[in-house]
């Protein structure tokens, strides 16, 4: 597997972050790129998850390692990996994007209807449904609780184990799961069919 940029993707081990980060946090871009390079893959796919959008999922993994890059004194480990730190970040940025997608969808709607298209094919429709399914459930999670989405992002769609994520977010994991039990509930009643 190869990340976003072609280059080969490293598996992390629980613990392998705590060196690269150590010098990361003291400015050594080396071995920041070291991390990008780890966990750039799944960082882009919990955003495109997230987002439904190979360009918006590219958008938000810049975004998520800009600003671990620029907070990097406040992040935490969770048992010695970054990854539930991005994944969490990567959630915040997902509904930044899904807010300015909103936002010009509004504006297209104000300028009028975009020009018709002859050829459209069953990927296409099946790739806007998709789309829309996804923004559905984006909506549906954007109106949860604060501490609910946060829940959500890192457990449910990063598939964050529920002892890295409640250490991330400095909760006991019994809380976190109620948490994430009581989201799961609001959200079967907006889409059913998208929360298992």
């Amino acid at each position: 597997m190869t990340t976003s940029e072609g280059a080969p993707a490293a598996t992390a081990r629980p613990g392998e972050d705590v060196a690269l980060w150590a010098a990361a946090r003291d400015g050594d871009s080396d071995a920041f790129a070291a991390l990008y390079h780890r966990h750039a893959d799944p960082v882009w796919r919990h955003a495109h998850r997230l987002t439904g959008s190979p360009t918006a999922a590219e958008d938000v993994l810049a975004a998520t390692f800009l600003t671990t890059w620029r907070r990097r004194a406040e992040v935490q480990l969770a048992a010695g990996s970054l990854r539930a730190w991005l994944f969490a970040v990567a959630g915040n940025e997902a509904r930044t994007e899904w807010r300015r997608t909103h936002r010009r969808h509004r504006l297209l709607r104000r300028i009028g209807p975009a020009p018709h298209v002859d050829d459209h094919s069953d990927t296409v429709v099946t790739s806007l449904d998709d789309r829309r399914r996804a923004h559905q459930v984006l909506a549906a999670v954007a109106e949860l609780p604060a501490a609910q989405r946060e829940a959500v992002a890192l457990c449910l769609v990063g598939d964050v184990p529920y002892a890295e994520a409640a250490e991330v977010l400095g909760v006991p994991e019994a809380t976190l799961r109620s948490r994430v039990h009581r989201a799961r509930a609001t959200l079967r009643t907006v889409v059913p069919e998208e929360v298992r």
